[in-house]
């Protein structure tokens, strides 16, 4: 609602809204990492990788989606901008993205096309830094911010579609306040009054870098200081919550207001902190099915959410790996649909 500053502010309340609701009962989704690091080896890069060397020879949204519905997954979670500032859509803000390289498939476009088809939820990540942009390093707090927001509104304003989730990366480079997350919530509610918001590293005290240790999922308590507000749910991946239905908190503080968070917690398709398809990647251990269920069942007695990650490779399809693993789990768990 909008309160007397004229903000879109979540209000603070003791148990979930209906958007809040809806997010929890999608309950288990795809991340799907895909961008220019893709085709260049690299988890993270600096921006300044040439766009020409971002050729998929395609991009099989359709493919990517339809082993999500098969999974008995309810959304994904596309890239479409890292820390690298390269955009995945045909933005005009930016010459540092997929329409001035040699594929120029808006890819958030075909993503958004195949959920459709398939009855799945879309959801986005953007990173907040950005590696590329020259208004980051010289006029952030005018210029980059004015740039942010310009490229939030071109991925919500409709031409998309329905969007059910917004995650948020990246803060660690300023303070809190910086970010103007006040003006980011006022414009994604604007455009889009039921996409939840998430912003990494949720919970803790204000300040440059990650939080301290006792912030991590699995220490948090109720009234636990949020770190980044306004908000509507909690990140910190790849960390888990505490074991037990009842251990996980769900009530935290901000300026003395306690606000109700579900955690969505994220989980590498491979072992170890893996989210770009690389030859590193590749040469890694897929993780345990079992594992993969076993966090799902505990999410889901929490009333948590959970994202595993599915990274395309560089001909634009998901690995076949992954495909059977995910699989797998789905069988595990009794949620496999027929495609």
């Amino acid at each position: 609602m909008i309160n007397g500053k004229g903000m879109f502010w979540p209000d603070a309340m003791s148990g979930p809204t209906e958007a809040q609701k809806k997010q929890i009962a999608r309950r288990y989704g795809a991340f799907l990492h895909f961008g220019i690091n893709t085709f260049n080896d690299l988890e993270w890069s600096d921006g300044t990788l040439p766009v020409s060397s971002y050729a998929p020879d395609q991009i099989d949204a359709d493919s990517w989606v339809r082993t999500v519905y098969e999974a008995g997954m309810n959304f994904v979670i596309l890239i479409t901008k890292h820390h690298d500032g390269f955009c995945m859509w045909d933005t005009k803000t930016t010459d540092y993205s997929v329409r001035m390289s040699p594929n120029r498939t808006d890819v958030v476009a075909e993503v958004a096309k195949a959920c459709r088809k398939y009855g799945i939820s879309f959801g986005l990540y953007y990173s907040l830094w950005d590696r590329n942009a020259v208004s980051y390093r010289e006029d952030f707090a005018q210029g980059y911010i004015s740039y942010m927001l310009r490229q939030l509104e071109e991925l919500l304003d409709g031409r998309y579609g329905d969007v059910c989730e917004l995650w948020f990366d990246g803060p660690w480079d300023k303070l809190c306040p910086e970010w103007r997350y006040d003006l980011i919530y006022d414009l994604v509610k604007r455009y889009q009054p039921d996409c939840q918001i998430g912003i990494n590293h949720t919970i803790g005290n204000p300040g440059y870098g990650d939080p301290e240790e006792q912030f991590k999922p699995f220490n948090q308590h109720e009234g636990d200081p949020i770190r980044n507000f306004p908000c509507d749910f909690r990140l910190w991946d790849p960390h888990p919550t505490r074991d037990g239905a009842d251990t996980d908190p769900k009530h935290f503080t901000w300026e003395e207001e306690r606000y109700y968070l579900p955690f969505e917690m994220t989980v590498c398709s491979k072992a170890g902190f893996s989210w770009f398809n690389s030859s590193v990647y590749q040469d890694k251990e897929q993780m345990d099915p079992a594992y993969i269920a076993a966090c799902y069942r505990k999410m889901a007695s929490q009333d948590n959410i959970m994202v595993v990650n599915l990274p395309p490779d560089v001909h634009g399809r998901l690995s076949a790996c992954d495909v059977e693993n995910i699989l797998k789990v789905a069988d595990m768990l009794g949620i496999r649909r027929k495609v």
